[in-house]
């Protein structure tokens, strides 16, 4: 088989890229043959080989509108190389990678990675809606990545003679011990509750300041990643008093990262809005044995991710002192250790990197046939 994956930024900028990249990894490292076309976040085309059997092609791209990479040689070079392949393999939403396909006059196989519905540009859907509805009906599979999202999805609906649920599975996070010493170190010994998303309305990050003054004064709520909202939080955090018990140090690296996870003693995914679809980064946590405390987010994968009770708890959206309660009870609570396991457990029965990839390629051997 040869796979195209598309989809939006290079360099990797979210969950959605993460997971193509992952993919394009995982399929060529066990020599399927498999590519990745892209839109350059950073303008500058580019073609390179990840491996012997994966390669990237980030093209041009002109301006970044409503989310959306505006990349016109998209289609010129999809029209190019589309006859190499296959299985094309669209990672959703992502109006550039439809457009492009729709113009490409490909005939083969197609896969639709459904990663989110479009919510917040609705502006963007009513113009994207009839290319969005010719995509569901081109597509010979439509991927989901949690039942619950599938059952409260209304654009799913239409296809689900052709949808199957296929969990996004991750590489285990393995901190560096001596860099989780060392932020044990700059921290004092406090109870580290972590979270790290984008800075933009939907990740619910004014609701975790506003729970961090509920609680103990040795609690240490750090909020990682960059965005247009950093300033307006920061602003927040100054008003609720809470210099030096909230810190937020802005866009880290996966290095950075881990140390963070490996430190703390509970992840938290705060978000609002369904366009949190999944959060891929609870996975990572409990990949590392740490539990975690999400919301539960009407139609969103993230509380089923998070099994409640198990590998820590899910909260309503919106609601300070419910997520500080559960934040105590997860760090510092009679099942505090059991969460721990529990996570890591749950990630290696249902989220590993392997069970991601051997599913996606028995999806594309059955495709195949």
């Amino acid at each position: 088989m040869r796979i195209l994956q598309i989809g939006k930024f290079w360099p990797v900028l979210g969950g959605v890229e993460k997971v193509m990249l992952d993919l394009t990894r995982g399929l060529s490292a066990r020599n399927i043959e498999c590519d990745m076309l892209c839109a350059a976040a950073d303008g500058a085309p580019r073609v390179f080989a990840l491996n012997s059997c994966g390669n990237v092609i980030a093209v041009r791209t002109l301006l970044k509108a409503s989310g959306t990479m505006i990349a016109p040689q998209m289609v010129s070079v999809l029209r190019r190389i589309a006859p190499r392949y296959d299985i094309i393999h669209v990672h959703h939403p992502d109006p550039m990678a439809a457009l492009a396909l729709f113009l490409s006059g490909y005939k083969g196989k197609v896969v639709l990675h459904w990663h989110s519905d479009i919510l917040r540009q609705r502006l963007l859907l009513k113009a994207y809606r009839p290319l969005q509805r010719w995509l569901l009906r081109r597509a010979d599979r439509v991927i989901c990545t949690s039942p619950r999202y599938a059952e409260g999805s209304g654009a799913l609906r239409s296809v689900a003679d052709k949808l199957e649920c296929v969990p996004i599975g991750v590489a285990p996070v393995i901190p560096d011990p001596d860099a989780v010493d060392q932020v044990r170190r700059q921290t004092r010994g406090k109870r580290i509750i972590f979270s790290l998303g984008r800075m933009v309305p939907y990740k619910g990050f004014d609701s975790l300041i506003a729970a961090a003054s509920r609680l103990p004064d040795d609690y240490l709520v750090v909020i990682a990643g960059s965005g247009p909202l950093h300033q307006s939080l920061s602003r927040l955090v100054d008003q609720h008093g809470l210099a030096g018990k909230v810190i937020m140090p802005g866009r880290i690296s996966d290095r950075e990262r881990d140390a963070w996870i490996g430190a703390a003693s509970v992840f938290c995914l705060p978000s609002v809005e369904k366009t949190e679809a999944y959060g891929v980064v609870l996975v990572e946590s409990m990949s590392a044995g740490l539990p975690v405390v999400a919301t539960e987010i009407p139609g969103s994968g993230t509380s089923w991710v998070n099994a409640h009770g198990v590998s820590g708890l899910n909260v309503p959206c919106s609601a300070p002192d419910k997520l500080a309660e559960a934040l105590i009870k997860v760090a510092d609570g009679v099942h505090s250790a059991e969460f721990r396991v529990n996570a890591r457990r749950r990630w290696e029965r249902m989220f590993t990197i392997d069970a991601f990839i051997d599913n996606i390629t028995a999806l594309y051997l059955n495709l195949a046939i």
